[in-house]
């Protein structure tokens, strides 16, 4: 039995959760996915899952099994790629995690090029709202919005975010327009819980920095989620650019207090930082920096 066939499926057992969608992914039976598992455990006279009737988890040595796993495996993609191909293209699979609102628009329009560039990449893009541990699920690469939070994981900033403070005509005819951040204490606002600090928002004046603390009827962790509900009336939101640019651009939304300046967002390329960072991986990082902004290295 091949030992990168045994380590593959056991790989993809983990990061699925299940034999069935491994051997889906892998293009194999679920049957062959099992044996391969079951002969590498045999192999290493260890037992890598715990396994149940409705679900499959690692033990503790498979865990740590799993760590040394996936850089081995990347390598040797890495390697019959070049071998394969010529020196100049790109080959093999990369997984991204980014959030729903960014990863379904610009960042998809960025990755459009890359991808008519390197035929043989595959991209797997998971969109989420929700943090999504890198290491733990298999993903190579995350796009974030965003303060980044600590964590041991390497940081490329690909761009700065501005941030924009709006509302629907409807609200404002309602509620009336305000005119400094201080008015925003008696406004409805919509807390988007993606935000670090998430119910104060932070002004720049020429006077000094203003915090303000804001709340209202609705919180959600999706920015689009908040974009809506500010499309609809319901209150005034600081969403990023991105999300609500077109809302402005067609009346739907207004910015307002555009005499002061709010915090800019990084947006980041986050990786683990104790994984062989493959050239199919640093090739797309650097694709999406002269796409989406400026160069940068900071960390998590």
């Amino acid at each position: 039995m091949d030992k990168i066939e045994t380590m593959r499926a056991f790989t993809a057992v983990a990061q699925e959760g299940s034999f069935t969608a491994a051997a889906r992914r892998l293009g194999m039976s679920t049957k062959l996915a099992s044996k391969y598992v079951q002969q590498l455990e045999a192999r290493l006279e260890t037992q890598l899952f715990n396994r149940t009737t409705r679900s499959v988890s690692l033990t503790d040595v498979g865990a740590a099994y799993l760590e040394r796993c996936r850089p081995i495996l990347e390598q040797v993609d890495e390697l019959d790629s070049l071998v394969k191909e010529r020196q100049s293209s790109l080959a093999g699979p990369v997984r991204i995690t980014a959030p729903t609102g960014f990863g379904s628009t610009r960042l998809t329009k960025a990755l459009v090029p890359f991808m008519s560039a390197h035929h043989q990449v595959t991209i797997d893009l998971q969109l989420s709202d929700n943090r999504i541990a890198l290491v733990e699920e298999g993903f190579d690469l995350a796009i974030r919005v965003g303060a980044l939070r600590d964590s041991t994981l390497i940081a490329r900033k690909l761009a700065d975010m501005p941030m924009i403070v709006c509302a629907a005509p409807a609200y404002l005819e309602r509620h009336g327009r305000p005119q400094t951040p201080q008015a925003l204490a008696t406004h409805d606002c919509l807390v988007d819980d993606n935000q670090a600090d998430a119910t104060v928002w932070r002004f720049h004046a020429d006077q000094g920095d203003i915090a303000i603390k804001i709340g209202g009827p609705l919180r959600a962790n999706s920015p689009g989620a908040i974009a809506q509900m500010a499309i609809g009336g319901i209150g005034i939101a600081r969403s990023p650019l991105y999300v609500v640019e077109a809302a402005l651009s067609d009346g739907r939304l207004e910015q307002l207090l555009t005499e002061f300046t709010t915090d800019e967002f990084g947006l980041y390329a986050l990786y683990p930082p104790n994984r062989h960072l493959t050239a199919r991986v640093r090739s797309l990082i650097d694709h999406l920096v002269q796409q989406l902004g400026r160069p940068g290295h900071t960390s998590d």
